[in-house]
């Protein structure tokens, strides 16, 4: 991956006042996000994810700091030159935000409308994507007549018409089951591998996070808290909203969690060995699972479990030493992670 910042904050922060209040939507945010990565934002509602996002477009204006966009601060350029910017950047929304009285093809059609294309291009242009994102039958279809994930498909596809260098995802797979969100992250992840387009994700869930992103900033109360690799900081995390999150994604809340308790993280063990039936077997001890969210990915164990600590100091050694005998990674945690 290049190390060439596409997008940088300075010391971004966005404030909202009325009246009665006044909200500090995004605090003091300086990052860099890389030419060609997967970059997530993680955090829980209400964190400023998507005063974020929306920073880099500049469909929010900052309230102070700098935006800059491949070299350029967006936040000195006139509206001609932000024009220019933004249909460099294709953005995705969580309701799709398509135009219901139009077609897909026509859907697909309308950036390149605004951009003054060609009407030959725009066909071309229209057929590859619909190709793209498998939905050559459905180009006569209206919105109305879509699933979900065929809506968030022709949103990709408009976002990509004007070849942007960047796609902005705000909540791209919230509205989605969990099959269509795992088909759309596939065909965000091949869209970064065989186009080169670098990709913000803005999301909820450490899950998502984990299937597509590189690297990921976690955010609370509007400040970066965390920022880093996936695996890292899946692994060894740091802020409490970054435990917090992952243990969440394990299906059990923190608050429910006993005083002891070991959480165990498989990050590409091999999913055809009975971890705990072993671990059971070795240390001579009954595992009571507390929760867990691991999947198979191509033979390989990926995700989380979160087992309840034995009492006897022994038992407790056996389970670390065979653990690490495995190379598997584990932590204490507790109802006051």
């Amino acid at each position: 991956m290049a190390q060439e910042a596409v997008i940088r904050f300075e010391h971004v922060s966005k404030s909202f006042t009325s009246k009665k209040l006044n909200v500090n939507a995004v605090r003091n945010v300086s990052l860099e996000i890389q030419k060609g990565e997967i970059f997530g934002i993680i955090g829980f509602s209400g964190a400023g994810k998507s005063t974020l996002i929306r920073c880099m477009n500049l469909l929010e204006r900052p309230t102070d700091g700098n935006v800059f966009f491949q070299g350029v601060n967006l936040c000195e350029v006139n509206n001609r030159q932000l024009r220019e910017a933004r249909q460099k950047m294709g953005m995705i929304f969580q309701q799709f935000n398509l135009l219901e009285q139009r077609n897909v093809w026509e859907n697909i059609c309308y950036p390149l409308e605004i951009a003054g294309v060609k009407k030959g291009e725009r066909k071309a242009r229209i057929k590859e994507l619909l190709e793209l994102v498998d939905l050559t039958e459905k180009a006569k279809a209206y919105p109305s007549q879509l699933s979900g994930g065929q809506k968030q498909r022709v949103a990709i596809a408009r976002a990509l018409a004007t070849n942007p260098e960047v796609i902005l995802c705000d909540e791209a797979t919230s509205a989605l089951d969990p099959i269509t969100t795992k088909s759309i992250l596939d065909l965000l992840k091949k869209i970064n591998q065989t186009r080169g387009v670098t990709i913000v994700v803005i999301t909820h869930e450490m899950k998502v996070a984990q299937q597509i992103c590189d690297r990921v900033g976690v955010m609370n109360q509007g400040e970066l808290v965390e920022l880093g690799r996936v695996r890292e900081i899946f692994l060894h995390p740091q802020s409490e909203t970054a435990k917090k999150m992952i243990l969440s994604g394990g299906g059990i809340q923190p608050m429910d969690l006993p005083q002891r308790c070991l959480r165990i993280a498989f990050d590409g063990f091999s999913s055809s060995e009975p971890v705990i039936s072993q671990l059971t077997l070795y240390t001579g001890e009954m595992i009571n699972i507390l929760g867990a969210n691991t999947e198979d990915v191509g033979g390989k164990a990926y995700g989380q479990m979160i087992i309840e600590k034995p009492r006897d100091p022994e038992a407790l050694r056996k389970i670390e030493s065979f653990l690490e005998e495995r190379g598997i990674h584990y932590e204490e945690g507790g109802g006051d992670v």
